[in-house]
């Protein structure tokens, strides 16, 4: 046999029409996406980052109309000072050098550190500061930003030598190293003057949000500033000490009111090497000389140690500190050898939790804090979690007089299969610490409303959504009885709700979405208003948050909605006047509209958005809040207009049990009716509501990328499924075919160069559909599952859990157990039809997927190898359900490029299909080359 080049030749027996170009593997690496979009509170000016591929981030900050005002490569993050006067980044070396230096073995504290950039707007000026660990700026002031400086490199020893040197031994004094243990050196710049005040061995900061104060804790300095707890007067630049402590204390938590005029902190001043720590909480006030111990570990009341794990955190109104307690931690005999300890695993069948599951949890489970909270007024510790109602909310940002505590244990043993998690919960009084029962084994009740006056929640057992008035008690049944819940729900299990855009102001109504609409409710009453009527056009509308601080939706202001027709599939924006309860249309069309960013101090009300389509790609544009002259701004990915690209459409036909379907249908841009092309089905459940998505060129994990293959002649073919409880693979054949069938009956799908590809549950619908059909020419199916009873008693090891409630309840669709509906589960399992099949397959499954067990790729891949059938298995080691490595990605997309070719365009095999890789060459040789038989 001949050996072909295969990576720069894979498209050259294409035709390039109208002298675009037709897309290759290496050009997916030219495609930049968008990344950390900021729009300054003046809406004058706007940051965001290019990337491509996985190269370094190019920084922009441009005015609002467009104009560059900064380019920046190899940039980190981004954001403008509160005043909008000054932007923020950081940058380091390029990947590529870095790259080289971990080549070289460069140790990775000698790797580049990083550089703050600061740029004045006005003066167009930049400051680089190099030697930076990290920075924060204040949220709702300005003036100063704080950094945190790098350990400094040792100076090189000076190697020369003198007989005078020798002779002469000088005493230097040993300074103290700037390192983890002793701290880093933290620098407070005023951005205006330029001036700075270095606070050094600094463990740990915050800054207040509104208040122009610091709190840090220091190691200290020698001979000048002991260790401690210290406050900052950013105005004054003045430094208080809150708390003396020697230099090994550990200062675990920090918290400082918004206003600066409170800080708590747990310290943790054992020195030795004990096992179990005895944190304390101080807190001081302002006017304090000193901060004062509130809670001892070795003494107070709930017996229970001061948790260095949990955050604290002020009301808003700065009365309350929030923070945890935790019980004394277990610890190991440290005299045992390690021969001497048993690693035993002991499951028990009514554990609340399987042990998979506590083992994934062993990290948090061992810093797990029960939230107290100090009241300043009665000087007293409150508590309002305990170790058996652990779970807590409380509302009015810690100002609210009651907090709800859940208690889940219960339940969580038959939550495995069942899928639901129900609670039992009670009512605690804040002032007091007073609890009162509020119900048992209650579905979707642990939410507040945010002044924190009503318990609610959606009931998937009775498709309710409730209220439950804290004060009086009162439970009130807000849509018993009406179809506020998922209207498409084919689960063999209790629908899900539309979801809810939050309260008004006050707590005064709830406003809980259907599958089109806004509804108002009275949460005491149940009364309720319709405020869009979107049903009779098949228009959806959502409430959109603009104000980042928002907890309540102004009752006075003018609402922003997104708008969508599930008819058309278009997008837009609409505006809802709560006053005059007007609706008005500001955008719409064949596009998605989504993410604005609006400036929070702009008068003008401006702000940012991006708009899509297949062939559009989701570019920044900007608007004021009316949407009357909207202005692209930026044009991330130019290239594009030089490819080949594709075309995105809407087809319909009817299931073969006689439901209307709707699906996507992709062709190439220089598409010709009078031409077959060859077709690969793509598909997971419903995806015709993203007609209008763009699809960026990559190096997909999972999935066939659409303008690659468009480009490269194909038509894909994504069809809606509807599925029958108990049937999921026979109601992918009935969906799947006929879609298949109607588009061939057009006359420009080639009916015998057709593929199907699909992951996850799509792997495992087309595992399925090949026992059932011939109609597809070669399949790749991801992460499949060909036995639906060996699946179902596996593990999702990402999470611990059972696999069991999937196929009772959720995804996999049976609706019971292998003992209820044994049939069932051999039905749908392509296992026991895999003789059928006569489909060439690529499997791909990964030997630490933590959601489908790969020994289920395994059994598919064996067993079809038993019967020698052309099949072949990618398993990329070390990787989850999809390759995440850049390499991986590559290779994969690679491989099954040249699969669907191979079979559907008639290329040569590759000889990774013909010969393997063989385990001696893995890694070395990838078998791209392709194979010319020598018939030829």
């Amino acid at each position: 046999m001949k050996i072909l080049l295969a990576l720069g030749m894979l498209c050259l027996t294409m035709t390039v029409t109208a002298q675009k170009k037709i897309m290759q593997h290496e050009d997916k690496a030219l495609w930049n996406r968008i990344r950390n979009v900021n729009i300054s509170n003046s809406g004058d000016h706007m940051l965001y980052a290019l990337e491509k591929g996985e190269k370094d981030q190019t920084l922009k900050l441009l005015s609002i109309k467009g104009e560059e005002l900064l380019s920046y490569n190899r940039s980190k993050g981004g954001q403008f000072s509160h005043d909008s006067n000054y932007a923020v980044f950081a940058v380091n070396a390029w990947k590529d050098s870095i790259r080289e230096m971990k080549r070289r073995k460069v140790k990775k504290k000698d790797l580049p550190k990083d550089t703050l950039m600061i740029y004045d707007i006005k003066s167009k000026s930049l400051q680089k500061i190099p030697n930076v660990k990290s920075y924060k700026m204040p949220e709702k002031w300005s003036g100063i930003v704080a950094y945190m400086l790098e350990a400094p490199q040792p100076p090189k020893k000076d190697t020369t030598k003198t007989k005078e040197a020798d002779s002469v031994k000088t005493k230097k004094k040993k300074l103290k190293k700037v390192s983890k243990d002793n701290g880093f050196h933290l620098v407070i710049r005023n951005l205006e003057t330029g001036v700075e005040d270095t606070l050094k061995y600094v463990h740990r900061y915050a800054i207040a949000k509104e208040g122009r104060h610091l709190v840090y804790a220091t190691s200290g300095v020698v001979d000048s500033l002991g260790g401690g707890v210290y406050h900052y007067d950013v105005d004054k630049s003045a430094k208080t000490q809150l708390l003396s402590s020697h230099h090994k204390t550990k200062y675990p938590q920090l918290g400082i009111s918004e206003s600066g005029k409170r800080i708590g902190f747990v310290i943790d001043a054992d020195s030795t090497k004990s096992l179990i720590k005895t944190p304390q909480l101080y807190a001081w006030n302002q006017g304090d000389s000193t901060a004062n111990m509130i809670v001892d570990s070795e003494n107070n009341a709930s017996k229970l140690l001061v948790s260095g794990d949990q955050n604290l955190q002020f009301s808003k109104n700065e009365d309350r500190l929030f923070f945890g307690l935790r019980t004394t931690p277990i610890v190991q005999d440290t005299t045992l050898l390690d021969e001497e300890i048993v690693n035993v695993e002991v499951w028990t069948y009514d554990e609340p939790r399987l042990y998979t599951v506590q083992e994934l949890d062993a990290k948090n489970d061992k810093k797990k804090a029960y939230l107290t909270l100090y009241d300043f007024n009665k000087k007293q510790m409150i508590p309002i979690a305990d170790t058996t109602y652990d779970r807590v909310r409380y509302g009015d940002e810690g100002n609210s007089t009651y907090a709800i505590v859940a208690n889940v244990t219960p339940y969580q043993l038959q939550s495995q299969w069942t899928a639901q998690l129900p609670m039992d919960i009670q009512r605690v009084d804040l002032n007091t610490g007073e609890r009162q029962q509020l119900g048992t084994k209650i579905y979707g009740g642990s939410s507040l409303s945010p002044k924190g006056k009503y318990l609610y929640g959606y009931s998937r057992k009775d498709s309710t959504w409730f209220t439950y008035n804290l004060q009086t008690l009162k439970y009130t049944a807000l849509t018993k009885g009406k179809q506020f819940y998922n209207e498409l729900h084919d689960y063999p299990d209790d629908p899900y709700s539309y979801g809810s855009a939050g309260w008004t102001e006050d707590d005064d109504r709830f406003l809980i979405y259907d599958r089109f609409d806004i509804w108002a409710f009275d949460p005491d009453t149940g009364a309720s208003e319709n405020l869009t009527n979107g049903r009779a056009s098949q228009l959806r509308y959502r409430y959109l948050k603009l104000d980042r601080d928002e907890r309540s939706i102004p009752k006075g202001n003018t609402w922003m909605l997104s708008t969508f027709n599930e008819a058309t599939k278009h997008g837009g924006f609409a505006s809802y006047n709560p006053k005059t309860k007007t609706l008005k249309p500001l955008i719409e069309g064949p596009y998605v509209y989504e993410r604005p960013w609006l400036a929070q101090k702009d008068k003008k009300e401006r702000l940012l958005f991006t708009r899509q389509s297949f062939t559009e790609f989701p570019n920044l544009w900007s608007s004021n809040t009316s949407f009357k002259s909207p202005k692209q701004i930026t044009d991330a990915n130019p290239q594009q207009s030089d490819y080949n690209w594709g075309t995105a459409e809407m087809v319909e036909w009817v299931s073969l049990d006689g439901k209307p379907l709707k699906g996507m249908l992709i062709k190439p841009e220089n598409f010709d009716p009078n031409k077959q092309y060859p077709m690969i089905v793509n598909f997971y459940e419903k995806s015709s509501d993203r007609l209008y998505r763009h699809r960026l060129p990559s190096y997909g994990r999972s999935t066939i990328n659409y303008p690659f293959y468009a480009s490269r002649g194909y038509v894909i073919f994504n069809p809606d499924v509807s599925y029958r409880d108990g049937y999921p693979g026979e109601s992918a054949f009935n969906c799947v075919i006929p879609g298949v069938t109607a588009l061939i009956d057009k006359g420009f799908i080639d009916k015998d160069n057709i593929g199907v590809q699909g992951h996850s549950w799509g792997g495992y619908q087309i595992a399925y559909l090949v026992t059932k059909t011939d109609i597809f020419k070669a399949a790749e199916s991801g992460a499949p599952v060909p036995n639906m009873i060996s699946a179902y008693g596996g593990i999702r090891w990402w999470t611990g859990l059972s696999r069991q409630f999937q196929y009772e309840h959720t995804q996999s669709r049976i609706g019971g157990t292998p003992w209820e509906y044994p049939q069932r589960y051999v039905e749908n399992s392509p296992i026991f039809n895999i003789d059928k099949i006569n489909t060439p397959l690529l499997i791909m499954h990964n030997d630490a997927d933590g959601h489908v067990p790969w020994y289920q790729g395994i059994e598919f891949f064996v067993s079809l190898r038993r019967l020698g059938k052309p099949s072949w298995f990618l398993n990329y080691n070390g990787e989850p359900h999809w390759p995440l490595k850049w390499q991986n990605r590559i290779d994969f997309n690679i491989r099954m490029a040249q699969f669907f070719d191979h079979y559907l365009k008639g290329e040569p095999k590759p000889v990774w299909m013909e010969r393997g890789v063989p385990a001696l060459e893995k890694g070395i040789n990838q078998g791209y080359d392709y194979v010319e038989s020598d018939k030829d």
